[in-house]
């Protein structure tokens, strides 16, 4: 199904474009704690954004309180990775970000509504690969993990949606084409060669 596609009843799969590398799901498996790590500094930094539109375009009660929302609960899974990883005996860090989000904003515009509009689309990018990785990588981790990972995926699902649903109703367009163009961008980054590894990076190089 093309990114262009109407998402309602289809949710995150049919924004995504191609299917993750099964190179990509080869490595995350044997290198849990880069996984780990990555993934909950990929929690903070979804919060992190989600406040900072909500603080950006604050006179919007509905996208307000819908990000507020889905600020909370990104940060519950910010403490539910790090809980993992101290159980695990992982040094906790910071690690620097894979080109992925970059990658998706080098394309939003500049202009409002679409600048707006754009952001919420990137974020409904990286809600929608995140959920496809953690249907991938449920029945591959061990128990404890792929149960955690298996629980989250609703989580990502639901918040791809509404980020959808909010880019739909603030644009003085259909978006179907924007769709597209993040579609083929996301593509590209998760399908090509990646020096640093990561939960929404692409292919491992070494």
């Amino acid at each position: 199904m093309s990114a262009a596609a109407s998402v309602a009843g289809e949710g995150w799969r049919s924004l995504l474009a191609c299917p993750t590398p099964a190179a990509w799901v080869s490595h995350a498996r044997v290198h849990i704690e880069a996984l780990l790590l990555d993934h909950a500094n990929c929690e903070k930094k979804a919060a992190s954004t989600a406040v900072s539109l909500l603080f950006r375009y604050s006179e919007d009660d509905v996208l307000v309180q819908r990000l507020s929302r889905l600020a909370r609960e990104e940060l519950r899974h910010f403490e539910q990775v790090r809980a993992l990883i101290v159980r695990r005996g992982i040094g906790f860090r910071r690690v620097p970000p894979t080109r992925y989000a970059g990658g998706l904003h080098r394309i939003v515009r500049n202009r409002e509504p679409g600048r707006l509009v754009d952001l919420l689309i990137a974020g409904a990018f990286i809600e929608a690969r995140s959920a496809e990785r953690f249907a991938l990588l449920t029945p591959v981790l061990d128990a404890e993990l792929g149960a955690f990972y298996g629980g989250l995926l609703a989580a990502e699902a639901r918040h791809c949606d509404a980020y959808v649903a909010l880019a739909r109703a603030r644009s003085d367009a259909p978006i179907d084409a924007r769709l597209q163009a993040f579609a083929a961008a996301e593509a590209e980054l998760v399908t090509q060669p990646d020096r640093r590894f990561g939960f929404h990076s692409g292919v491992p190089s070494t």
